[in-house]
C-alpha cells in the first residue's frame, strides 16, 4: 500500500488591517455600527472610544471570490458607507415629518375600513 501524499496547503490569503478614526463630536456611532455591518462578508469592524475619537479597526476576511482589498480599498469602502449612513439619518430626519402623516393616513385608512365592515 502506498503512502498517501500530503495534502496541498493552499496559500494563505493576506490580511489586511486598517484602523480609521473618527471625532466623536461630529460623528455618530449609529453610523459606524450600521457601517461595520454592512461589511459583513468583506471585513470585520470593531469600534472603540478613545476619548473623544472613535477607532474603527478594520480587518480584512477570506471573500468567497478570493479577492482581498488592499489596506487603501478598504478604507474608502468603509468611508464611503460611513458617508451613505450619515446622509441616510439625515433623509430621515428631514423626512420624518412626511413620513409619519403618510403613515397616519395610511392606518387610519385601514382602521376606517375596518370600522365600516364590522358595523
Amino acid at each position: 500500500m502506498r503512502p498517501m501524499p500530503p495534502a496541498a496547503k493552499l496559500p494563505a490569503a493576506s490580511r489586511v488591517e486598517v484602523a480609521v478614526e473618527f471625532d466623536s463630536s461630529i460623528q455618530s456611532l449609529g453610523a459606524l455600527d450600521a457601517a461595520a455591518y454592512r461589511l459583513i462578508g468583506t471585513a470585520t469592524c470593531q469600534v472603540n472610544r478613545a476619548g473623544d475619537h472613535y477607532v474603527c479597526h478594520l480587518v480584512s476576511s477570506d471573500s468567497k471570490n478570493g479577492a482581498v482589498l488592499s489596506s487603501d480599498e478598504l478604507k474608502e469602502r468603509f468611508l464611503y458607507l460611513v458617508a451613505d449612513e450619515n446622509l441616510r439619518a439625515r433623509v430621515a430626519e428631514k423626512t420624518a415629518g412626511v413620513r409619519n402623516v403618510i403613515l397616519a393616513l395610511a392606518f387610519g385608512a385601514l382602521a376606517a375600513n375596518q370600522n365600516n365592515d364590522a358595523g
